[in-house]
Protein backbone atom coordinates (compact mmCIF):
# COMPACT_ATOMS: atom_id res chain seq x y z
CA UNK A 1 0.00 0.00 0.00
CA UNK A 2 1.51 2.80 -0.89
CA UNK A 3 1.97 5.75 2.05
CA UNK A 4 3.27 9.04 2.61
CA UNK A 5 4.91 9.19 5.79
CA UNK A 6 5.33 12.70 7.84
CA UNK A 7 6.68 13.62 11.48
CA UNK A 8 4.61 16.96 12.83
CA UNK A 9 4.32 18.65 15.68
CA UNK A 10 0.55 20.07 16.50
CA UNK A 11 0.50 22.63 19.04
CA UNK A 12 3.63 20.50 21.44
CA UNK A 13 3.12 16.82 20.41
CA UNK A 14 5.27 15.46 17.30
CA UNK A 15 3.65 12.55 16.26
CA UNK A 16 4.11 10.04 13.00
CA UNK A 17 1.16 10.16 10.23
CA UNK A 18 0.29 9.77 6.59
CA UNK A 19 0.13 12.71 4.18
CA UNK A 20 -2.78 12.39 1.89
CA UNK A 21 -3.54 15.56 -0.11
CA UNK A 22 -3.53 18.18 2.50
CA UNK A 23 -4.62 16.08 5.23
CA UNK A 24 -2.37 14.28 7.64
CA UNK A 25 -3.91 11.20 9.61
CA UNK A 26 -2.28 10.08 13.01
CA UNK A 27 -1.11 6.81 13.52
CA UNK A 28 -0.99 5.00 16.38
CA UNK A 29 2.20 4.88 16.85
CA UNK A 30 3.97 6.57 20.28
CA UNK A 31 7.81 6.49 18.43
CA UNK A 32 9.34 8.11 15.92
CA UNK A 33 9.11 6.95 12.14
CA UNK A 34 12.75 5.50 12.27
CA UNK A 35 11.89 3.21 14.72
CA UNK A 36 8.85 2.25 13.01
CA UNK A 37 10.79 1.39 10.05
CA UNK A 38 13.24 -0.78 12.47
CA UNK A 39 10.47 -2.49 13.76
CA UNK A 40 8.37 -3.18 10.95
CA UNK A 41 5.33 -2.11 12.13
CA UNK A 42 2.33 -1.16 10.51
CA UNK A 43 0.02 0.82 12.75
CA UNK A 44 -3.42 1.85 11.93
CA UNK A 45 -4.52 5.16 12.10
CA UNK A 46 -6.00 6.86 15.35
CA UNK A 47 -8.90 8.70 13.63
CA UNK A 48 -7.35 12.15 14.18
CA UNK A 49 -6.88 14.57 11.32
CA UNK A 50 -4.74 17.42 10.83
CA UNK A 51 -4.83 20.06 8.07
CA UNK A 52 -1.18 19.91 6.61
CA UNK A 53 -1.02 23.73 7.24
CA UNK A 54 -2.25 23.52 11.12
CA UNK A 55 1.18 21.78 11.51
CA UNK A 56 4.88 21.52 11.58
CA UNK A 57 6.78 19.20 9.56
CA UNK A 58 9.70 18.11 11.30
CA UNK A 59 12.70 16.12 9.52
CA UNK A 60 10.50 12.64 8.47
CA UNK A 61 13.29 10.67 10.30
CA UNK A 62 17.04 11.06 12.00
CA UNK A 63 18.63 8.62 10.41
CA UNK A 64 21.50 6.21 11.83
CA UNK A 65 23.81 7.19 9.59
CA UNK A 66 23.61 9.06 6.42
CA UNK A 67 25.92 7.98 2.84
CA UNK A 68 26.27 10.55 0.18
CA UNK A 69 27.72 9.41 -3.44
CA UNK A 70 29.70 12.76 -4.79
CA UNK A 71 30.24 13.09 -8.83
CA UNK A 72 27.18 10.69 -9.51
CA UNK A 73 25.94 12.61 -12.64
CA UNK A 74 28.35 13.38 -15.53
CA UNK A 75 27.65 16.85 -16.16
CA UNK A 76 27.97 17.84 -12.69
CA UNK A 77 31.34 16.01 -12.62
CA UNK A 78 32.41 18.11 -15.63
CA UNK A 79 30.74 21.39 -14.58
CA UNK A 80 33.20 21.67 -11.40
CA UNK A 81 36.42 20.29 -13.25
CA UNK A 82 35.79 16.65 -11.62
CA UNK A 83 36.71 13.29 -13.28
CA UNK A 84 33.19 10.88 -13.37
CA UNK A 85 34.16 7.97 -10.73
CA UNK A 86 35.00 4.44 -11.95
CA UNK A 87 33.06 3.61 -9.06
CA UNK A 88 30.47 5.10 -6.40
CA UNK A 89 32.21 7.39 -4.48
CA UNK A 90 31.42 7.63 -1.61
CA UNK A 91 31.33 9.88 1.92
CA UNK A 92 29.50 10.53 4.78
CA UNK A 93 27.15 13.54 6.24
CA UNK A 94 26.25 13.44 9.88
CA UNK A 95 22.87 13.12 11.38
CA UNK A 96 23.54 16.12 13.24
CA UNK A 97 23.30 17.92 10.34
CA UNK A 98 19.61 17.05 9.67
CA UNK A 99 16.66 19.56 9.51
CA UNK A 100 13.18 19.66 7.95
CA UNK A 101 10.99 21.41 5.87
CA UNK A 102 10.84 25.50 6.15
CA UNK A 103 13.94 24.96 9.00
CA UNK A 104 17.00 27.42 8.66
CA UNK A 105 19.65 26.26 6.87
CA UNK A 106 22.33 28.76 8.88
CA UNK A 107 26.56 29.24 9.21
CA UNK A 108 29.07 31.70 10.13
CA UNK A 109 30.95 33.77 8.05
CA UNK A 110 34.20 33.00 9.68
CA UNK A 111 33.89 29.27 8.53
CA UNK A 112 32.28 29.80 5.37
CA UNK A 113 31.16 32.03 2.47
CA UNK A 114 30.55 29.63 0.00
CA UNK A 115 27.33 27.49 0.66
CA UNK A 116 26.01 25.70 -2.06
CA UNK A 117 23.08 23.60 -2.86
CA UNK A 118 22.59 20.27 -3.92
CA UNK A 119 19.28 18.83 -4.62
CA UNK A 120 19.14 14.99 -4.77
CA UNK A 121 16.89 11.81 -4.28
CA UNK A 122 17.60 10.05 -1.19
CA UNK A 123 16.74 6.36 -0.42
CA UNK A 124 15.82 5.19 3.28
CA UNK A 125 16.68 1.80 3.44
CA UNK A 126 13.44 -0.87 4.81
CA UNK A 127 15.62 -4.07 6.44
CA UNK A 128 19.12 -4.70 7.13
CA UNK A 129 21.44 -5.26 4.46
CA UNK A 130 24.85 -6.46 3.69
CA UNK A 131 26.10 -7.62 0.34
CA UNK A 132 22.78 -7.37 -0.87
CA UNK A 133 22.82 -8.51 -5.14
CA UNK A 134 21.64 -5.63 -7.08
CA UNK A 135 18.77 -7.87 -8.26
CA UNK A 136 17.50 -7.36 -4.69
CA UNK A 137 18.00 -3.72 -4.45
CA UNK A 138 14.46 -2.80 -4.27
CA UNK A 139 13.51 -5.27 -1.70
CA UNK A 140 15.53 -3.85 0.88
CA UNK A 141 14.20 0.11 -0.02
CA UNK A 142 11.62 1.32 2.26
CA UNK A 143 10.51 4.30 0.49
CA UNK A 144 12.73 7.36 -0.94
CA UNK A 145 12.45 11.54 0.38
CA UNK A 146 14.25 14.92 -0.76
CA UNK A 147 17.69 15.79 0.50
CA UNK A 148 19.48 19.02 -0.21
CA UNK A 149 22.93 18.06 -0.11
CA UNK A 150 24.09 21.58 1.19
CA UNK A 151 28.01 22.32 1.32
CA UNK A 152 30.86 24.69 1.68
CA UNK A 153 33.04 24.85 -1.09
CA UNK A 154 35.52 26.94 0.27
CA UNK A 155 36.20 24.31 3.09
CA UNK A 156 35.03 21.02 1.06
CA UNK A 157 37.58 22.15 -1.95
CA UNK A 158 40.06 24.75 -1.10
CA UNK A 159 40.55 24.77 2.65
CA UNK A 160 40.42 20.97 4.29
CA UNK A 161 41.07 18.51 1.59
CA UNK A 162 38.50 15.82 2.69
CA UNK A 163 34.85 16.62 3.01
CA UNK A 164 33.55 16.05 6.56
CA UNK A 165 33.48 20.08 7.66
CA UNK A 166 32.39 21.00 4.03
CA UNK A 167 29.69 18.51 3.91
CA UNK A 168 28.91 18.09 7.97
CA UNK A 169 28.41 21.28 9.25
CA UNK A 170 24.80 21.59 11.53
CA UNK A 171 21.48 22.35 9.04
CA UNK A 172 23.72 21.17 6.10
CA UNK A 173 21.16 18.15 5.46
CA UNK A 174 17.50 19.23 5.02
CA UNK A 175 15.41 15.73 4.72
CA UNK A 176 11.51 15.30 3.73
CA UNK A 177 9.16 17.00 3.74
CA UNK A 178 7.51 13.14 3.28
CA UNK A 179 9.29 9.20 2.91
CA UNK A 180 7.10 7.75 -0.02
CA UNK A 181 7.19 4.22 0.19
CA UNK A 182 8.51 2.61 -2.33
CA UNK A 183 5.77 0.88 -4.03
CA UNK A 184 4.56 4.61 -5.21
CA UNK A 185 7.77 5.12 -7.15
CA UNK A 186 8.08 1.79 -9.24
CA UNK A 187 11.38 3.81 -11.57
CA UNK A 188 13.38 5.73 -9.41
CA UNK A 189 15.59 6.50 -12.47
CA UNK A 190 13.14 8.98 -14.04
CA UNK A 191 12.28 11.71 -11.69
CA UNK A 192 13.15 15.26 -12.58
CA UNK A 193 15.48 16.79 -9.83
CA UNK A 194 14.99 20.17 -9.24
CA UNK A 195 16.25 23.12 -7.54
CA UNK A 196 15.44 27.22 -7.28
CA UNK A 197 17.01 29.27 -5.31
CA UNK A 198 14.46 32.66 -4.33
CA UNK A 199 12.06 31.36 -7.49
CA UNK A 200 15.07 31.21 -9.74
CA UNK A 201 15.61 27.78 -11.48
CA UNK A 202 18.75 26.10 -10.72
CA UNK A 203 18.99 22.78 -11.77
CA UNK A 204 16.89 21.34 -14.07
CA UNK A 205 17.38 17.28 -14.72
CA UNK A 206 16.20 13.47 -14.35
CA UNK A 207 17.61 10.92 -12.29
CA UNK A 208 17.98 9.13 -15.85
CA UNK A 209 21.19 11.10 -15.79
CA UNK A 210 23.01 9.02 -12.62
CA UNK A 211 26.37 7.59 -13.62
CA UNK A 212 25.45 4.58 -10.90
CA UNK A 213 21.62 3.43 -10.63
CA UNK A 214 19.71 3.02 -7.49
CA UNK A 215 19.98 -0.66 -7.52
CA UNK A 216 23.51 -0.50 -8.83
CA UNK A 217 24.19 2.01 -5.04
CA UNK A 218 22.76 -0.14 -2.54
CA UNK A 219 24.84 -3.16 -3.65
CA UNK A 220 27.92 -1.34 -3.60
CA UNK A 221 27.27 0.77 -0.65
CA UNK A 222 25.98 -2.61 1.33
CA UNK A 223 29.59 -4.25 0.31
CA UNK A 224 31.10 -1.66 2.14
CA UNK A 225 29.12 -0.85 4.67
CA UNK A 226 26.16 -2.96 6.59
CA UNK A 227 22.98 -0.87 6.16
CA UNK A 228 20.30 -0.46 9.18
CA UNK A 229 16.37 0.24 8.64
CA UNK A 230 15.82 3.99 8.33
CA UNK A 231 19.73 4.69 7.13
CA UNK A 232 19.28 7.25 4.66
CA UNK A 233 21.23 7.21 1.29
CA UNK A 234 22.09 10.83 -1.14
CA UNK A 235 22.39 9.61 -4.56
CA UNK A 236 24.06 12.56 -5.89
CA UNK A 237 23.26 16.05 -7.48
CA UNK A 238 23.06 16.99 -11.51
CA UNK A 239 24.36 19.64 -12.91
CA UNK A 240 23.58 23.20 -12.05
CA UNK A 241 25.19 24.03 -8.63
CA UNK A 242 26.72 27.02 -7.82
CA UNK A 243 30.22 26.18 -7.48
CA UNK A 244 30.03 25.37 -11.35
CA UNK A 245 28.29 28.26 -12.22
CA UNK A 246 30.29 31.65 -14.11
CA UNK A 247 30.13 33.71 -12.17
CA UNK A 248 29.67 31.37 -9.14
CA UNK A 249 26.22 31.72 -7.20
CA UNK A 250 26.31 31.18 -3.23
CA UNK A 251 23.43 31.08 -1.07
CA UNK A 252 23.32 34.16 1.04
CA UNK A 253 21.65 35.52 4.32
CA UNK A 254 17.99 35.85 3.41
CA UNK A 255 17.42 33.37 0.74
CA UNK A 256 15.32 30.39 -0.11
CA UNK A 257 16.35 27.44 -1.12
CA UNK A 258 13.75 24.91 -3.06
CA UNK A 259 14.80 21.39 -3.92
CA UNK A 260 12.32 18.91 -5.46
CA UNK A 261 11.99 15.39 -6.57
CA UNK A 262 8.45 14.18 -8.88
CA UNK A 263 6.54 12.04 -7.38
CA UNK A 264 8.31 12.53 -3.88
CA UNK A 265 8.21 16.35 -2.44
CA UNK A 266 9.68 19.83 -2.56
CA UNK A 267 11.45 20.66 0.13
CA UNK A 268 12.08 24.68 1.39
CA UNK A 269 14.65 26.09 4.00
CA UNK A 270 15.43 29.57 4.42
CA UNK A 271 18.97 30.66 4.80
CA UNK A 272 20.21 32.93 7.31
CA UNK A 273 23.74 33.59 8.52
CA UNK A 274 24.56 33.75 12.10
CA UNK A 275 26.90 35.92 13.90
CA UNK A 276 29.90 35.14 16.08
Amino acid sequence: MTLRFVTFTHQTQTRVGVLENDTIYALAWDDTLLALIRAGAQPSRTGETYALDSVKLEAPLLPGKIIAVGRNYAAHAKETGSAVPQAPLLFAKLPSAVIGQGDAITWRESITTQVDWEAELAVVIGKRSKDVPEAAAFEHIFGYTVANDVSARDLQLRTDGQWTRGKGLDTFCPLGPAVVTHDEIPDPQNLAVRTTLNGDLMQDSNTHDMVFTVPVLVAYISRMFTLEPGDVILTGTPEGVGEGRTPQVFMKDGDVVAVSVSSVGTLTNPCYVLSD
